[in-house]
């Protein structure tokens, strides 16, 4: 199964949708994450679900690592170099080069970084851009890096078509989430990335809802930085550290500010002064989360065991089969589609603007069927094509159209808000 691949025909009944999971060349990897029976699982946007090892590696590292060697696993265990060999590890699965990634810290302490360097980098512009509708902390990251320059820099909010033609001579950098958070539309990365270099600017790629989900290339794109989470589609576990990608030429050239000691060029010398490392460890801060950090090797290694274009098909080919179902079982119940329509132009994930969008997913969680639900209106459904089946598709779009039909959804208990939706 390719990107390339002849196109399949739609699935006309749930026994359809039973064939093509038989068909599923990535079907066997399924049974390497821990998913209850009954429940469809269509977040693995925000949270991905738990690998099988991961128990078992949680374990090791608390018994063994921690428990029995203690301090000695600092070395004996590699938890000093877990940062950058678990880079390299990831580094294949969005187009970076070994050397070129780290994983480290959080997204949004990984991107106030990469700005920091941009802006020192291009010392003379005075203008960041970003998408306006993008997730929010992008934005507060930015404009907290704006604020720390005095005023001499600037954060100028775009939307997906204005961020070309705003590129000019001021420009420090751009920096854009790949697939945007809420409608999952895709950046053109090669494209804006050749505007900003051809403007003097650098290029900033936020990886979040694309990194293990469909190809990326870095490199080939020539971005200059990215991040990114590994507890969404990467399935590191939940608050994972995040990833910090550098382009060779740009390393050793620039300094990052938050100069902690793991950063340094001879941290066990306990020099006075800083010296940054030449390389991508200049990126980290402090002593990494060793115990969350471990679990992450365990989802990449079942991506490592897939084919990205397999991933990207199945994609494309489960997100058409939602869309097209929920327009066809829920006609006339105020569904606005909100992702772009072509699989081609949007991430692993389909949203859905409503009213009610808010008690309608509560009643679907209830269901067994586990969405989230994004201010004001927007449902979101992430399909990591790993675990998610065909049939999950066919069942879940069932179980919505009850609660519809049945105005489920008005009941009391599913209007009261979480904390966290």
């Amino acid at each position: 199964m390719t990107l390339d691949a002849e196109p399949m025909t739609a699935p006309a009944s749930r026994a359809d949708c039973e064939a093509l999971d038989r068909a599923d060349p990535l079907a066997p990897l399924r049974d390497r994450f821990e998913i209850a029976d009954g429940l469809i699982y269509l977040d693995g946007n925000s949270l991905g679900a738990m690998p099988k090892d991961a128990s078992a590696r949680a374990h090791d590292v608390v018994t063994r690592e921690w428990g029995r060697d203690l301090i000695k696993s600092w070395n004996s265990a590699g938890w000093f170099d877990l940062p950058v060999r678990l880079g390299d590890k990831l580094a294949p699965l969005i187009g970076a080069d070994a050397g070129e990634v780290i994983v480290c810290d959080s997204t949004s302490q990984n991107l106030f970084k990469v700005l920091s360097a941009a802006v020192a980098m291009r010392a003379e512009r005075s203008e960041l851009i970003l998408e306006g509708s993008n997730f929010p902390t992008n934005n507060y990251i930015a404009e907290g890096v704006a604020a720390a320059t005095g005023g001499r820099v600037s954060v100028r909010l775009c939307e997906k078509d204005e961020i070309a033609g705003a590129i000019s001579d001021k420009t420090v950098a751009v920096a854009i989430t790949h697939v945007h958070y809420k409608t999952g539309h895709i950046h053109d990365m090669a494209a804006i990335s050749a505007r900003a270099h051809e403007a003097g600017a650098l290029a900033i790629w936020d990886l979040c809802h694309s990194a293990g989900a469909m190809p990326v290339d870095l490199n080939a794109c020539n971005a200059d930085f990215a991040v990114g989470c590994t507890y969404k589609y990467l399935n590191g576990g939940p608050g994972s550290p995040a990833f910090l990608f550098a382009a060779a030429r740009h390393q050793g050239q620039t300094l990052q500010p938050v100069t902690g000691w793991w950063g340094h060029a001879a941290p066990f010398d306990f020099e006075p002064g800083y010296r940054p490392q030449a390389d991508i460890r200049q990126f980290l801060i402090g002593t990494q989360p060793i115990l969350s950090m471990a679990l992450v090797e365990t989802g990449l290694d079942i991506h490592l065991a897939a084919d990205i274009g397999a991933i990207r098909a199945k994609s494309m080919a489960l997100t058409d089969l939602f869309i097209r179902l929920v327009e066809e079982r829920c006609a006339g119940h105020g569904f606005a589609l909100a992702s772009p329509r072509e699989a081609a132009a949007r991430g692993s994930q389909v949203s859905f603007a409503h009213a009610d969008g808010y008690p309608i997913m509560r009643a679907l969680i209830a269901a067994g069927v586990i969405g989230d639900f994004r201010a004001p209106d927007t449902v979101r459904f992430g399909f990591t094509p790993l675990y998610v089946r065909y049939v999950d598709i066919w069942d879940a779009v069932d179980r919505l159209a009850l609660i519809m039909d049945g105005d489920i959804w008005r009941q009391e208990e599913y209007h009261a808000r979480d904390a966290v939706t």
